[in-house]
């Protein structure tokens, strides 16, 4: 196994704080991963320029690295590459689902009305679902209802 391997299995273990059952790695927020003899550089990318987690996340993925016996680690974070919510793997968004989350549709570049208009229950599966906020608990997420369960829940939204 690579150093770099070895360093994205330890990634795998940092939780994002916000969603504590997807990793840094599942939301494709950890961009890129390099090493040397004498130093790790580990570059994330937030979900949002503004996210109050980037300073949390930032620190624990310092951490995990330096936990996994890495003496020079750095953490960038790229501002310039812009998130979107393509990066997530498809096991985040099924995380997402059981979570109680509905997770973010695929976009082929932008968002569609269909998109934000037709998003599946992730109680019961019906897309008979309807918009109550589209500020949630953070600003990549919003609330809906569902008629069919009668259950409200929070939607990551797709971020182009």
């Amino acid at each position: 196994m690579t150093t770099e391997q070895k360093i994205w299995q330890v990634l795998e273990q940092v939780k994002d704080p916000e969603i504590p059952v997807l990793s840094v790695v599942d939301m494709g927020i950890v961009t890129k991963v390099e090493s040397n003899e004498n130093k790790v550089r580990v570059v994330m990318t937030p979900t949002f320029v503004g996210c109050p987690a980037i300073d949390v996340m930032k620190k624990d993925i310092y951490t995990a690295v330096v936990n996994a016996g890495f003496e020079n680690v750095v953490v960038d974070v790229d501002f310039e590459t812009p998130w979107n919510s393509n990066l997530m793997s498809e096991e985040a968004r099924e995380k997402l689902r059981l979570f109680g989350i509905a997770p973010p549709a695929i976009h082929e570049g932008e968002v569609t009305e269909e998109m934000l208009n037709k998003v599946r229950c992730p109680h019961c599966g019906s897309v008979d679902t309807t918009l109550n906020s589209p500020f949630g608990s953070t600003l990549c997420r919003a609330i809906r209802f569902c008629f069919s369960c009668k259950q409200g829940f929070e939607q990551f939204k797709p971020v182009v």
